[in-house]
């Protein structure tokens, strides 16, 4: 097995959501003391981590105010391209339906660095804060791992410390083997904490599963080698050709991943994590994050302007 380095790794920020709980842009909405935004403290993380590149998947109608906001201050610090997120790009074949207006979910929003990304990478939600050891575990899988494997990784986080006070979230709960593989993930949409203080998912059929506080669940920070566009594409084709009539379908990474799992054509460890998440999935979530980073700026984790 050939090793890497952190030499080279991506980062892959899916931001091509308007974040329809939230409102707006949220992928900009400034959070830091300086006016940084949410993200820009995994970027942060993730180049003190060896990476040395970022990719921001955006739609082509905020890439403007993305790439105006990014790019001055990621000057001569890393190298970053954009890919678009585009509904029109779907494979040779097959047509947009005429209802259809939103693009076709995370894992299609991963698809779309295919053609600016050639090598190991991290992909990462714009409106979640992961902290510095997840990026560091996830560089330091990517090192031992030949490009042409496919093998991947993500960090998995306990479910009680990834909820919201303002509404139920959605997660993906995940099954592993007793060597912390993966063996099952599915998503939940709508999780949150009960009045009795029970930890609930609401099911599509009515009823609730309760879930235990350490129940482990994906925030969708995953490491991938780049044999994974090959996986996206057929399982693009997949989900096309089965859900593409249906005007709200997505494609979401826990499908790919437990269909990679089933036919055995990829292996996923599960990164533990002891510290802390965050993220902003109301607008309401928006003072408990100022919070924490300012917390965290006081507590010489992060300088009061990330790149002053």
């Amino acid at each position: 097995m050939a090793a890497n380095s952190t030499r080279g790794l991506t980062l892959v920020v899916l931001a091509a959501g308007m974040g329809s709980r939230y409102g707006g842009i949220k992928q900009i909405d400034p959070v830091g003391p300086s006016g940084e935004a949410l993200i820009e403290y995994s970027i942060y993380d993730a180049l003190r981590a060896g990476f040395t590149r970022v990719c921001f998947v955006v739609r082509a109608d905020i890439h403007d105010a993305v790439a105006g906001f990014f790019d001055p201050k990621l000057a001569g610090r890393a190298d970053v391209v954009y890919a678009h997120q585009e509904l029109s790009d779907v494979p040779d074949g097959f047509e947009v339906p005429a209802d259809r207006s939103k693009p076709w979910g995370p894992a299609h929003a991963v698809r779309a660095a295919r053609e600016v990304v050639d090598g190991p990478f991290v992909a990462i939600n714009a409106d979640d804060f992961y902290g510095r050891a997840s990026f560091e575990s996830v560089a330091t899988f990517l090192a031992g791992v030949d490009p042409a494997e496919a093998r991947y990784c993500m960090v998995g986080y306990r479910v009680d410390r990834t909820l919201s006070e303002h509404g139920t979230v959605s997660r993906a709960l995940c099954r592993l083997d007793a060597d912390g593989m993966l063996t099952h993930i599915e998503e939940h949409k709508e999780i949150e904490r009960a009045a009795d203080g029970r930890i609930v998912s609401h099911l599509p059929n009515g009823t609730d599963l309760e879930l235990v506080p350490d129940d482990v669940v994906s925030m969708n920070i995953f490491g991938f080698t780049p044999v994974v566009f090959g996986h996206f594409e057929e399982e693009f084709r997949t989900f096309l050709a089965e859900e593409g009539g249906n005007p709200r379908s997505e494609l979401y990474l826990p499908t790919v991943q437990n269909d990679l799992i089933r036919t055995g054509r990829a292996t996923l460890r599960v990164l533990p994590n002891a510290g802390t998440w965050f993220g902003m999935t109301y607008r309401e979530d928006k003072p408990m994050v100022e919070r924490e980073i300012r917390r965290m700026v006081e507590a010489g984790e992060y300088p009061q302007s990330l790149w002053g």
